[in-house]
């Protein structure tokens, strides 16, 4: 016994994982003969279908039927990779010497900017025998049907569940009854619908899907059901976290909750039916996190708020310390939804990023807005012809252009960009200010939908394709027949360069610019989240700190802040004498005090419960309380709340004199 290999948590997951798959019969089986035969009927399979569908499923099963035949398997997602393409160079590159390998490539309409680079550099030097399957939501670039690609490659388009499969499915999560039916039914044949149903089905025995016909209403019962049982034993902090943030990982949790174990927490929350890997970490599935998200807002607006402020720190300063992607989940804190309208990642769900393809010009002519002017047509033209690096190309899950942007730096702009009526003048702009930092130049972002999320997603990845790494200034197109634009740029601050404006034939495109600050991108978002907080502006990276104070001296402080001589004691005393050194520390408490809170209702009252509490306190906390018109367990939590902030503002030096 003592010999035998200790059992992981991972082992437990690929078993669970590996008995609740079923159906698809038709699309293992020609997986099977790729993987067996040796003269393959393919060896790159796209599989295809709508999110929920279970291409990830199948994608891990297929991993599953490799291993077990000795086969080495790698798998990336591409929600885990940037506009870059290091980390799949990399990947495939360690694979391309063994004799076997299967290439597993999930989510793969957030990375077919790489599709050339993965056809003609990457999956060459791969042995003849590989696998490669990769799944995502739209259809397969025409070039993977061409050039001889077409001989090797397969599509695998994954359709809704029939009803034989989708009872299986059930059945394999343990539900078999006469329910059975109408789950099917609802499910309308997605695998993601049919596994959150049955965890409800599991959870009670008298729930069931025929008594509502208004779907949004069953999935909030299922939500409910899921919060009352699958969840009722992972922990609140990290649950909470994983709800507020986009992706959360070991080290989030590990530097958000430091007194807790951030590796079970993450465990716990890995084990989840509701969640799914993302990079380096995980994600609950949206549905099931707005859910949550509203949930804990209405039970605990407190925790939800500082939860936020501290994830926004947290990725800050990863982002300065040169992971520029985290701009895509810092900008997922930010609610206001002026700003979300130019600037957010919320469209990936339908929405992809993509490169030029042939026809894409034609089409984004044809488009709305920008493209429809007979003056301004032919510079556009001249990006999608000749400098297609500088466009980028926004499809939905149909794999239909809906729309487009234009964006560059003064390193990226290629030299016909100074003759360009609209975006030579602001090159010359932005060189007279080079020396205060680089910028991103717009030449266009059209959205053909209207919707607004196409804008906001061209507006990162403008920012993360433009060449510029920490962009100080960013140049923008406003066209004020666009509803929204010019909200968007007042609310990010930018202001009006009217001799940039540009009049054309049919229109007339403003110039506004954004200052970012001495910041930079990261600094500015922060400080954005932090205004919606209520919260001060924080200090940018670079300012000086004085020596860290722990919470626990702050703890102490605060429980003598009536004892001179315990006050005398601290650190942070100065001065000749007990009385002069603990109004010192006196001083130095209140002033901090005054500093860490913002002006919103919620941090007033936090400001006032300190007070109450310790600074001028009453005679028990009870008698606190009560005067704020608070119960004990509020009044308490906002106690607890009050003095980390204050903790926390010390340890950064704001409250130093």
């Amino acid at each position: 016994m003592g010999d035998e290999p200790r059992r992981t948590l991972a082992a437990r997951l690929e078993d669970r994982d590996r008995c609740r798959f079923t159906g698809r019969r038709a699309e293992i089986t020609f997986l099977d003969r790729c993987l067996d035969a040796a003269d393959p009927p393919a060896s790159v399979v796209h599989v295809c279908g709508p999110g929920g569908i279970g291409k990830s499923t199948l994608l891990r099963e297929v991993g599953r039927r490799a291993r077990d035949r000795g086969r080495t398997v790698v798998a990336l997602d591409g929600r885990e990779l940037g506009p870059g393409n290091s980390v799949l160079d990399d990947t495939l590159r360690a694979v391309a010497g063994d004799d076997r390998p299967v290439v597993l490539l999930d989510s793969y309409e957030q990375m077919t900017a790489l599709d050339p680079h993965l056809r003609h550099e990457l999956l060459p030097a791969l042995p003849d025998a590989s696998l490669v399957v990769i799944a995502g939501r739209g259809a397969p670039d025409p070039g993977w049907f061409a050039g001889g690609w077409e001989s090797v490659t397969a599509r695998l388009d994954l359709a809704a569940m029939p009803p034989e499969e989708a009872s299986n499915l059930l059945a394999a999560h343990g539900v078999a009854d006469e329910r059975v039916p109408a789950i099917v039914d609802w499910a309308a044949g997605s695998p993601l619908a049919l596994a959150l149903a049955a965890d409800a089905a599991n959870a009670d025995a008298g729930w069931n899907a025929a008594r509502s016909p208004d779907r949004p209403d069953i999935l909030r019962s299922l939500l409910h059901r899921l919060v009352e049982t699958e969840l009722q034993d992972i922990r609140p902090s990290a649950l909470s976290i994983a709800v507020v943030a986009r992706a959360t990982t070991p080290e989030l949790l590990r530097a958000v909750l430091p007194d807790e174990d951030a590796e079970d927490a993450y465990r716990q929350l890995s084990g989840l039916t509701v969640t799914e890997p993302l990079g380096n970490g995980i994600m609950l599935h949206e549905l099931v996190r707005k859910a949550l998200l509203a949930d804990l807002r209405a039970r605990n607006s407190d925790l939800e708020r500082d939860l936020r402020r501290k994830i926004a720190d947290y990725l800050y300063e990863r982002a300065i310390a040169g992971d520029p992607l985290l701009i895509i989940d810092m900008a997922h804190l930010v609610e206001n939804p002026l700003i979300k309208w130019g600037f957010s990642w919320e469209g990936s769900v339908r929405l992809r990023i993509d490169t030029v393809r042939p026809g894409d010009a034609e089409q984004a002519q044809r488009g709305r807005t920008l493209g429809g002017d007979p003056v301004l047509w032919p510079a556009i033209l001249r990006y999608f012809t000749e400098a297609p690096a500088r466009v980028a190309i926004a499809r939905d899950d149909r794999d239909q252009m809906c729309g487009y942007m234009v964006c560059m730096s003064l390193a990226t702009a290629p030299n016909f960009a100074e003759t360009d009526p609209l975006i030579g003048p602001w090159l010359a702009h932005a060189r007279k200010n080079a020396e205060l930092g680089d910028s991103v130049l717009w030449q266009s972002a059209v959205d053909f939908s209207g919707e607004g999320r196409v804008q906001a997603m061209l507006g990162i990845a403008g920012v993360l394709r433009s060449g510029a790494v920490s962009p100080r200034f960013a140049y923008l197109p406003v066209d004020t027949r666009v509803r929204g634009a010019i909200d968007f740029v007042k609310a990010i601050g930018a202001h009006h360069v009217p001799e940039l404006d540009a009049r054309f034939e049919t229109m007339e495109l403003l110039c506004y610019r954004l200052d970012y600050g001495p910041g930079g991108l990261f600094a500015l978002v922060r400080s954005q989240i932090y205004a919606e907080l209520g919260l001060p502006a924080p200090a940018s990276a670079g300012s000086p700190r004085p020596p860290v104070v722990d919470l626990e001296t702050v703890r102490e402080l605060l429980k003598n802040f009536r004892v001179p001589r315990e006050l005398a004691r601290s650190p942070l005393a100065s001065g000749s004498s007990v009385a002069e050194r603990a109004e010192f520390v006196r001083d130095l408490v209140r002033s901090a005090a005054a500093e860490a809170f913002g002006d919103s209702e919620t941090e007033k009252l936090l400001h006032s419960v300190l007070v109450a509490g310790y600074l001028e306190p009453l005679r028990s906390h009870e008698e606190a309380a009560s005067r704020l018109c608070m119960s004990r367990a509020a009044y308490f939590r906002r106690l607890r709340t009050a003095v980390e902030r204050l903790a926390e503002h010390m340890a950064a030096g704001s409250g130093q004199r």
